[in-house]
């Protein structure tokens, strides 16, 4: 098998899919929870239609306050496949999901989870 296109615009995603990516590989550095508490990462509650750099009480490099964008399914579907060249000078340390699918998946799961608010027409 070759290597998987690129897809120029996000597919629709199984949040229950994007749970399980989710937990393997965000949960050591994010949570998802009304607590306001962070980890290494910042707190994800209320990502969505957030501004970059702006969840109170984390403390972001000037690049990711700098950014000037607002999470959502494009910012999210550029972001998630490579962190580290849509925003340099982030100190994430995660490499990006470059299958589609998986990127998909999860970004069906972050609206989801950090919304209250997912339907497969979104």
């Amino acid at each position: 098998m070759g290597k998987e296109p690129k897809a120029t615009t996000p597919s629709v995603g199984d949040p229950d899919k994007g749970a399980k990516i989710f937990k393997v590989k965000c949960t050591q550095c994010h949570v998802i929870d009304n607590s306001g508490k962070h980890k290494q990462g910042p707190n994800l509650m209320g990502l969505w239609g957030r501004k970059t750099g702006s969840a109170e009480g984390f403390k972001y490099t000037e690049a990711n306050k700098n950014k000037g964008i607002t999470w959502g399914l494009d910012t999210l579907w550029v972001y998630l496949e490579n962190p580290k060249a849509y925003i340099p000078g982030t100190k994430m340390v995660f490499a990006g999901l470059k299958k589609t699918k998986e990127r998909a998946d999860l970004i069906a799961y972050l609206k989801e989870k950090t919304t209250g608010n997912y339907t497969k027409d979104d």
